[in-house]
């Protein structure tokens, strides 16, 4: 490598607005010339600020599938209950995926202007109350609206990607955004398990 590998100690990144010549020490080596991202992941340390950050989208995001995913192995006995036919389910389900949709596209510039950090604790707590909700549905339409607002929660995939991105320099981003999008991905795995 050349001579300007990246180090553990880097300046303060924003000098114009502290110039107290303080002196931030990481865990990992980064790169000053990348706002302090980390140049390597250790998958065993939960260090601040990178590593944290990479086990908090990730699990985040685990939840988040978690929720979105919790009602689909459950649809014939809620079809059932709920005295709805297949077509009904299917719109249900449309309506799951149009909500994530629709948040996605909005989280994007919300996550520019707030940070992904900020936006993955509102919209987990906003898709946490539809889920505990589910139990008094007792309509079609309040399936769809239901559904509609649990699949809010999984727009959090722009926070788990931006998050990551954020903290890891160009050299290892992808491999930080495959890891926290897969782990958190396998959510929705695990509650077809539970």
């Amino acid at each position: 490598m050349s001579e300007d590998k990246p180090l553990a100690v880097s300046k303060n990144p924003d000098d114009d607005a502290q110039k107290d010549g303080r002196i931030y020490e990481y865990a990992l080596r980064v790169d000053p010339n990348q706002d302090d991202r980390a140049c390597e992941i250790n998958l065993c340390s939960f260090a601040r600020p990178h590593m944290r950050a990479f086990h908090c989208s990730w699990w985040s995001f685990f939840i988040a599938f978690f929720i979105w995913f919790a009602i689909a192995p459950m649809l014939n006995d809620v079809g059932e209950s709920l005295q709805i036919d297949r077509t009904q389910i299917w719109t249900s389900n449309i309506c799951s995926v149009a909500g994530t949709i629709f948040m996605r596209f909005i989280n994007g510039p919300l996550c520019d202007k707030f940070g992904a950090r900020i936006l993955m604790g509102i919209i987990l707590m906003c898709a946490s109350i539809p889920t505990a909700l589910t139990g008094l549905v007792q309509s079609a339409t309040g399936l769809y609206i239901i559904r509609f607002f649990i699949g809010l929660g999984g727009s959090t995939f722009v926070m788990c990607q931006f998050w990551a991105t954020r903290m890891f320099t160009k050299e290892v981003a992808g491999t930080a955004n495959a890891l926290v999008g897969g782990w958190g991905n396998l959510g929705g795995g695990v509650t077809q398990i539970v």
